[in-house]
């Protein structure tokens, strides 16, 4: 990660409670300022914005934020409009909704926004992201993948993330669809990062010290490559089931945490 303030980054595996005790969303309130918390609720990811969007906002209404509005963008060019989205910096948390991480990127990559969601962060704010909006944190992201299947070469197709924390692979949905062999294969084929998958009803809380604490209903799987002695990644056919020996692997409820630099895990 780049050097900035006391930053909040809440990483939500989706399927987060709605209804009963929404610990989760809460916790987003609480660090987005109680109840001075100003959030935008960006709907990229969804091609159901106003009905999405309108949902976040009665949910934050109900847990006593000030401010909540949807910020609706869907396109390239509304992104470019800087003057516009200079207005988001009075916000107190950006909370991106779910649906396909790839629109996230490919709509808002590289635009003004995208150098504004970073400079929010700088500044100290609280950046949150439900399932898609989970995944589009990394640098790189899992955009594909097939689920409930045995690692192998085509497990998975990676694309380029927000990039607003660096060195891990994140995925989502992640015990409840499955998802431990395309994380493996995310893993073999970039050993440096971290995989860390994120159940439904689950976060990770992630500070400006790249240390991480999970809260929620679930646990959270951590992959290490680092010390990876053998792989086929590079000599497999398409199909073919993955090798890979000496991975180290950490399942964390709440109440445990990673830190990400030293690559351990803590107990709260």
């Amino acid at each position: 990660m780049h050097e900035k303030n006391d930053f909040k980054l809440v990483i939500i595996g989706g399927g987060e409670d709605k209804k009963e005790d929404m610990v989760i969303l809460k916790e987003v309130v609480k660090l987005a300022g109680g109840k001075e918390a100003k959030i935008g609720i960006v709907t990229t990811a969804t091609k159901l914005p106003q009905e999405v969007g309108q949902e976040y906002e009665n949910i934050f209404k109900a847990l006593g934020a000030k401010e909540i509005n949807t910020i609706n963008i869907c396109g390239r060019k509304p992104s470019e409009i800087h003057g516009n989205l200079e207005r988001i910096m009075d916000y107190t948390c950006l909370f991106f909704v779910g649906g396909d991480q790839l629109r996230i990127s490919s709509i808002i990559g590289g635009t003004d926004f995208h150098d504004l969601i970073h400079r929010f962060c700088s500044e100290g704010r609280v950046i949150a992201g439900t399932s898609a909006g989970a995944s589009m944190m990394s640098e790189i992201m899992i955009v594909e993948g097939e689920d409930q299947e045995a690692p192998t070469r085509c497990t998975i197709k990676l694309a380029p993330g927000m990039g607003l924390i660096k060195g891990v692979v994140i995925d989502q949905h992640f015990n409840q669809r499955g998802r431990i062999g395309r994380l493996f294969a995310g893993v073999a084929q970039n050993p440096n990062i971290i995989g860390i998958g994120i159940d439904e009803d689950t976060a990770i809380v992630v500070d400006s010290n790249e240390k991480f604490v999970v809260i929620g209903n679930g646990v959270v799987t951590v992959v290490d490559g680092k010390e990876i002695e053998y792989t086929n990644i590079s000599e497999q056919h398409p199909n073919e089931p993955l090798a890979l020996t000496n991975v180290r692997v950490h399942i964390l409820p709440e109440q445990y945490g990673y830190n990400l630099v030293d690559k351990t895990a803590i107990f709260i």
